[in-house]
């Protein structure tokens, strides 16, 4: 419709300009011919002879205007008397029903042009053309040729904008296709991303990014979930077998009451592990409050310090603690701040090298932009460069930690969204042979 609405206007303007110019130039070429004919007729003593061949000069004169057109050439002396005319008019019909319509250049349906016929610079009469005034619109062919232009031009850009369409409309389908086998878990999908609309080529290129990333999603999320449930699984197991054996009798006295005493201990790792998920799923989904107090951050760390030392053996020394001379106050909550840094050193005790003691350093200062910067250090056995960038991510768990420690893979997750819950933030800052290093930002109070 908008189409056709469109071509239609268009037509209409260009069948306007040119019926303007068809009449224009049949005018000028009628004004052409009246002074022709007023210029080639004989004047006598300031009388008008009429040429015998009158007739025959206006019929060749009319084979130059448009097909089927009748002219009336009327020829008067200077007091209105008629002298020639062509067509059957008399001097009543010239006195009675044309003088009046001549001077108003109009006499029904005709339109009149007139020229004046001169001795030595005196009118002595004039030459009154009466040509049809139709216009190209009133004639059947060109209405029919406008009706046949109109439906030709409609059919044929219905037809390129349906070609165009379906030409659009195909990658879309596909990529909707791909869609649909995407919600069904299916994504080895095939595009072809050499579209040559840029738009197109955007769009599939995204959307086989994205399945690729759904893709490695759902990787990670099936082989984070199996190492999830096998960490669950271990204690219940273990605590499951220790129990059966003392149930059974396979063990009596004092190994049944070790035996106990190790499945106590498993069932208190699952439920480290139970609370860590709780923990970190509440956090995630927004159902933790975290308060923002004004704290000295160095009074914190040492006593921080000082109760992770408590529960620690000989083989960890002391962390050393390096605070700045003047005191540096913080805004944020002290309980999530223990939590983040008993983690840390929690992660550096458990890194310890093989062939040197595990010995932490922690470093607090103050930074230029709003922050305080908490750096815990070790000089443990590092974090290898495969496994840096994924040391945040839920579940995960280096190789090392999966070989001596259970857990799962959720306390750097945990503390990093504790940090930002404080408008803080915990980034991995160096990693070695030589040792680890974390950064823990927040903000300063004021």
């Amino acid at each position: 419709m908008i189409l056709f609405i469109v071509l239609l206007a268009l037509a209409t303007a260009v069948v306007w300009w040119t019926n303007r110019e068809t009449m224009d130039s049949r005018q000028q070429t009628v004004e052409l011919f009246a002074q022709e004919i007023a210029f080639h007729l004989n004047a006598i003593n300031g009388s008008i002879l009429i040429p015998q061949n009158m007739s025959e000069i206006i019929r060749r004169r009319v084979q130059f205007l448009e097909s089927g057109s009748r002219l009336c050439v009327i020829v008067t002396d200077k007091d209105g008397k008629l002298l020639y005319s062509n067509e059957p008019i008399t001097q009543a019909d010239l006195s009675t029903r044309l003088n009046d319509r001549l001077n108003k250049s109009l006499v029904s349906g005709y339109d009149v042009v007139t020229a004046p016929i001169l001795h030595d610079g005196n009118k002595i009469g004039q030459v009154a053309l009466l040509h049809p005034i139709a216009s190209l619109i009133q004639r059947p062919e060109f209405k029919w040729a406008l009706g046949l232009l109109l439906v030709s031009l409609t059919a044929l850009g219905w037809l390129m904008i349906y070609l165009l369409s379906r030409k659009l409309a195909q990658p879309i389908r596909n990529v909707a296709s791909a869609a649909r086998g995407i919600s069904l878990g299916q994504y080895e999908i095939e595009l072809n991303a050499n579209a040559k609309e840029r738009e197109l080529g955007e769009l599939i290129v995204s959307f086989k990014e994205m399945a690729g990333k759904l893709k490695q999603l759902e990787h990670s999320r099936n082989f984070m979930l199996a190492g999830l449930t096998h960490e669950l699984r271990t204690p219940v197991t273990a605590a499951k077998g220790l129990i059966h054996a003392v149930k059974e009798k396979v063990v009596q006295e004092e190994e049944a009451d070790e035996f106990l005493e190790i499945a106590l201990q498993e069932t208190g790792r699952l439920e480290r592990m139970i609370t860590d998920l709780l923990d970190y799923n509440a956090l995630a989904a927004g159902l933790v409050q975290v308060s923002r107090m004004r704290l000295d951050a160095g009074v914190l760390l040492s006593e921080i310090v000082y109760q992770w030392t408590l529960h620690q053996d000989d083989s960890v020394d002391d962390p050393e603690l390096l605070l700045p001379d003047c005191p540096v106050e913080v805004e944020g909550d002290p309980l999530r701040i223990q939590q983040i840094i008993v983690n840390l050193l929690n992660n550096s005790a458990q890194s310890k090298h093989p062939d040197r003691p595990i010995r932490i350093r922690i470093a607090l200062r103050r930074r230029d932009d709003g922050l305080a910067e908490i750096l815990v250090r070790d000089n443990g056995s590092g974090i290898p460069p495969s496994e840096q960038p994924l040391v945040f991510e839920r579940f995960f768990r280096g190789e090392s930690k999966r070989q001596n420690v259970r857990g799962l893979g959720l306390g750097l997750a945990f503390s990093k969204l504790l940090a930002q819950a404080q408008q803080g933030d915990l980034a991995l800052s160096e990693s070695s042979e030589r040792g680890t290093a974390f950064v823990l930002t927040l903000p300063l109070n004021g």
